[in-house]
């Protein structure tokens, strides 16, 4: 694949309490024919995220109609698993005017650094607010999937939603500071609610180099054609990059990293670290979304895909 990139599409000013700095976590969603609305996560005084949305032009995704006043969803209540921030991750649409927002939520520890696990909240009004599902996670921890269940991305497909998220129970030391240690999982669900203690592996990391992959976003180009692209976590980066992968089932995945073609621009916004990049086809054009260094410090980019 070979990318054109457009540039930062958006960043905070920070005049909003909610949202100090960054742009992180892009995720667009096709709100009619003529508007993308990418939801994003912007970070408080505190570093705590909530998530808003962008509207863009469809025909031209550079071009932003609108921003949300405000948070669409606040932090958790103290001593909840969302109580240090949230990140929206995706979207799905459930039923008319009805969408479903899968997200991160994190949370502090004395003992590790942090734990992540995944929360649903609903909107009825098609994406203009939300509401929590619940105050527990839908991602709790398990066993085998201790301390971290986040990630989640979650498609409505052949009569079932699938979900792809980040699981793991390890951490690692690199260069002094403690990092998380996950890989990519897999399961099912009839109703996007009501998942496993434990999802299927779907992409183990490989080498001594990589500890992690961050935010999975699947693409069904057929019924036996998936493409998920994904960011890889690295020791010798210490920062992220992208990786690209082809299943024919979605669960099995034969990585294709050298094949993403997006990396890092020396003297741009994503010069150290590109990641969480986000795919949507609008009429005969492909976009990718993705943040750049510092988790989206210097908001969001975007790159169209040369044919």
């Amino acid at each position: 694949m070979k990318w054109r990139k457009l540039g930062v599409v958006w960043n905070t000013d920070g005049t909003h309490a909610w949202a100090k700095t960054h742009g992180m976590g892009p995720t667009p969603f096709r709100l009619n024919d003529e508007v993308i609305r990418v939801f994003i996560t912007c970070l408080d005084d505190q570093g705590r995220g909530r998530p808003g949305y962008v509207d863009v032009a469809a025909n031209d995704p550079t071009h932003v109609l609108g921003v949300s006043p405000c948070a669409i969803l606040d932090i958790g209540e103290p001593g909840t698993f969302d109580d240090n921030g949230l990140m929206a991750i995706s979207i799905v649409q459930s039923e008319p005017n009805t969408l479903y927002m899968y997200y991160a939520g994190f949370e502090i520890c004395t003992h590790i650094r942090y734990r992540i696990f995944s929360g649903l909240a609903v909107s009825k009004d098609g994406g203009m607010t939300f509401i929590r599902y619940s105050q527990s996670p839908i991602l709790d921890r398990t066993d085998n999937e201790l301390f971290f269940r986040g990630g989640p991305f979650v498609m409505f497909d052949d009569g079932v939603f699938k979900i792809w998220y980040v699981a793991g129970s390890e951490w690692t030391n690199i260069n002094g500071k403690s990092m998380p240690v996950y890989d990519l999982r897999y399961q099912e669900s009839m109703d996007g609610i009501n998942w496993a203690d434990e999802g299927k592996l779907s992409m183990a990391i490989t080498g001594e180099d990589e500890h992690g992959f961050g935010r999975p976003w699947v693409i069904k180009r057929g019924p036996n054609d998936y493409q998920l692209f994904y960011s890889i976590r690295r020791r010798s980066f210490s920062a992220y990059r992208l990786g690209y992968a082809e299943s024919t089932d979605g669960i099995n995945w034969i990585r294709k990293d050298e094949e993403m073609g997006l990396d890092v621009s020396p003297g741009k916004f994503d010069s150290e670290a590109i990641m969480y990049s986000a795919v949507i086809s609008v009429d005969d054009k492909t976009y990718c979304f993705y943040n750049g260094n510092n988790f989206g410090e210097q908001g969001f980019g975007v790159a169209e895909l040369i044919k």
